[in-house]
């Protein structure tokens, strides 16, 4: 965010009480709350060598956002100065009370009296300190004010303290105040309150604010929109003040900016390209450029102004637009010979391009100029994209960390810590494609312990960005494939507090929590509620939304309709190659031939995810495409090459699958046990059928931990059969009734018992 404007000057005039003093060129005027200011500074001096360490500090901690901040009424001011001292705020009340009972004359020397701080060989104020700046501007704002001025400052005052009176309900006298003050306060106002941002109605103040409170304003909620955005003004008071200060000036570019800024939030797209081409047009119509850039400068604002409509526009998925914006864009940077300009371009044209076809080639010539020109951010982000792209094209880990790591220099050298943020998250999401869910949780985990590099203040304590969004949500996720569907939860509820719905970054966890309810509500049998969640994630994901849509068909055997469902799907992934979800698609469109008693049919179909899974490195669903090859065999009627294939695909299920994986992996090589105990002699087929035992009790304890009924049932099932055959009528009984139960709640819909892989 830019600094504001040096030519930011407000209609002098009178508003509340308010005596605007820069019909003079001063960038600053007095009001009652900066007089309460200098006499809170006044006494500070006065009472410093009886104040103890802790209170000075206190103190000095406070100054600082007060003198930034806008106005605020004086009750409050005095719960904060009572927050760190209160004998010293019981003194600056009774000092505000005899100057505003007194005379003029009375305020004309308290005035006059503010120089004496700077005189002397030692004095109690620097003149060059943000507390003698503020000093001296409001000394020569007064000494510039007429004497109707003065005198409007003075009746201004006297009407800020009888507001004060009438909020804390009248005063006693000024000993019982003091006996009282401390003991019967209510309520005091929280440290973090002036450490934190400007809520909504400390900005209400007694009229336009200063140069210096502009600044600070439009600094903050800057900070606050990039960094935590449920610590900013709503957007609707954000665009009120906003209005506020174009108001008195409406050429004020930086406002502009927020304004679009603020658009984007609530993803309105004609507020927010309105306010930016206002932005642009007021930094030609001030000479802001100019001044900073010579000749050149209207013509810099015009090519950057073409760039960020060209961003603009690719935000809100209107990529023709986009395209033609960036073209003049690039136009005007290449009269211009601007390099940087011209970098900037080229990286939104892969952006866009990537769209359409592979970019690669152009995305590694925008990485070598950006380094050739001495831009690391625009470096950066171009290996972060490069990495992307090779991960989806199916590199190695190795490479991928490698590249990452050079970046990951990049970010350290220069102190990018959104960069840092984006890449760590990166490395999440990648380990999370290739199936290694350890080390995606320990990626996650070291994102969510960092402590950011910005510089936070305004109470940010930890940047609410869109990688802290992504990190979270694949933690959600995580733990709800391990069954830890209450950790899930508080994830989502912490991911909800920290990005509302009505934030940026909301769609994410959105589209996490939808996903993992209807995961639970398959698991649990509950397709009524599973149907009801499919349009929420189709309209956040309308790929993911038609995938569940076809699962959910499939589990209530309407298999024409999710196989037409599965197959347009199909030619859709592959057209815009997406991998993983082409190799999703067919192993439940090989499901789909199992069920269909068409076991032969299924074996091509896995025959051709496996290829794909293994060509692009996706280890997790290759070992998910093996374990349903294993299926296909069993079903054949080859279990022991069932069984050798299995030890190939189950160690990384176990080791980063999710539970229901595992379960489904367990209780495969349980049934593979049984079918090729068949041909074994007596003794030899009776431990084979213990060691099956044993293994559908651990896929008992995976089921049960994702409260997956309907193969909870399958294997109480095949355990009677297997307790009868070893003649142990008990166990076998127990797990009849059990079974029964179960078979109750949830009926066999038609299809035969232990005739599906998960």
């Amino acid at each position: 965010m830019a600094s504001v404007h040096e030519s930011l000057y407000f209609n002098p005039m009178m508003t509340n009480g308010v005596v605007h003093a820069n019909v003079f060129g001063i960038k600053d005027w007095v009001t009652p709350y900066k007089m309460a200011l200098l006499v809170l500074i006044g006494e500070l001096g006065r009472a410093g060598p009886h104040l103890s360490l802790l209170e000075r500090r206190r103190l000095n901690r406070l100054l600082l956002p007060l003198l930034q901040g806008p106005d605020m009424t004086l009750s409050r001011l005095i719960k904060a100065i009572e927050e760190c001292c209160p004998h010293l705020a019981s003194s600056v009340q009774i000092r505000i009370k005899l100057m505003a009972g007194g005379e003029l004359k009375d305020m004309e020397q308290f005035f006059d009296d503010l120089s004496e701080a700077f005189s002397g060989t030692e004095p109690e104020v620097h003149k060059t300190s943000v507390v003698g700046l503020f000093l001296r501007h409001m000394i020569l704002a007064y000494n510039k004010l007429s004497f109707s001025q003065v005198y409007k400052l003075y009746t201004a005052l006297q009407q800020y303290f009888q507001n004060y009176e009438k909020t804390s309900g009248g005063r006693e006298d000024e000993t019982e105040m003091e006996l009282t003050h401390c003991g019967e306060l209510e309520g005091k106002m929280e440290k973090d309150e002036f450490d934190g941002p400007l809520r909504e109605e400390e900005i209400s103040c007694n009229g336009p604010l200063s140069q210096k409170q502009a600044e600070y304003f439009l600094s903050q909620q800057a900070s606050l929109l990039k960094n935590d955005e449920t610590k900013a003004l709503s957007p609707a008071s954000l665009q009120k003040e906003l209005n506020s200060l174009l108001k008195f000036n409406p050429d004020f570019a930086e406002a502009h900016y927020l304004s679009y800024l603020n658009g984007l939030r609530v993803q309105d797209v004609f507020s927010s390209t309105h306010s930016l081409l206002h932005y642009f047009d007021r930094l030609i119509l001030t000479g802001a450029e100019s001044k900073s850039n010579g000749d050149e400068g209207c013509g810099r604002s015009l090519r950057y102004a073409a760039l960020n409509l060209a961003a603009l526009h690719c935000r809100f998925g209107h990529y023709q637009q986009a395209e033609l914006a960036l073209q003049e864009a690039i136009r005007i940077a290449q009269e211009s010979n601007d390099h940087v300009c011209l970098q900037h371009c080229l990286s939104w044209l892969y952006i866009l391009e990537q769209k359409r076809s592979d970019s690669c080639v152009l995305l590694e010539h925008s990485v070598k100029k950006a380094v050739y020109f001495g831009l690391p951010y625009l470096a950066s982000l171009g290996i972060q994209s490069l990495v992307q792209q090779r991960a989806f094209a199916g590199k190695t880990a190795n490479k991928l960390m490698g590249a990452l790591k050079d970046s990951d220099l990049l970010h350290w050298k220069h102190s990018l810590s959104e960069l840092i943020d984006i890449s760590i998250a990166q490395k999440t999401a990648i380990w999370r494609l290739y199936g290694r869910s350890t080390m995606a949780l320990q990626q996650a985990q070291m994102l969510l312990s960092m402590n950011s590099l910005e510089a936070v203040n305004v109470g940010v304590q930890q940047n609410n960005t869109e990688s802290f969004a992504v990190v979270l949500c694949h933690l959600a996720e995580l733990h709800a494939e391990q069954g830890y569907f209450t950790a899930a939860s508080e994830i989502l509820k912490h991911l909800k507090e920290r990005f509302p719905p009505n934030s940026q970054h909301a769609q994410l966890w959105m589209l996490f929590d939808q996903k993992i309810q209807f995961d639970r509500a398959m698991n649990d049998g509950k397709y009524h509620v599973a149907g009801s969640l499919v349009a929420g994630i189709t309209a956040l994901n309308s790929t993911e939304g038609v995938y569940r849509k076809a699962i959910l068909l499939k589990a209530q055997n309407q298999m024409s309709e999710a196989h037409k469902l599965l197959q347009k799907l199909l030619i859709h992934c592959q057209k815009i190659k997406n991998t993983e979800m082409v190799i999703s698609v067919l192993l439940s469109i090989a499901e789909l031939y199992w069920r269909s008693l068409c076991h032969t049919i299924a074996l091509p179909v896995l025959l051709q995810a496996l290829a794909l899974s293994q060509e692009y490195r996706l280890q997790y669903l290759a070992s998910e495409t093996i374990l349903n090859l294993a299926f296909s065999q069993l079903i054949l009627g080859i279990p022991e090459q069932a069984l050798s294939i299995l030890h190939m695909a189950i160690e990384p299920i176990l080791a980063h699958g999710a539970v229901l994986d595992k379960g489904a992996a367990i209780f495969l090589v349980a049934k593979c046990q049984v079918a090729s105990a068949a041909s074994y002699p007596p003794q030899k087929k009776a431990e084979a059928l213990e060691s099956a035992i044993l293994n559908l009790n651990e896929a008992k304890t995976y089921f049960a931990k994702v409260d997956c009924k309907e193969q909870l049932r399958d294997v109480l099932y095949l355990q009677a059969r297997l307790f009868h055959s070893l003649g142990k009528a008990q166990e076998r009984n127990q797990c009849a009734m059990l079974f029964r139960q179960l078979h109750q709640e949830l009926p066999a819909r038609g299809v035969p018992l232990i005739n599906a892989f998960k």
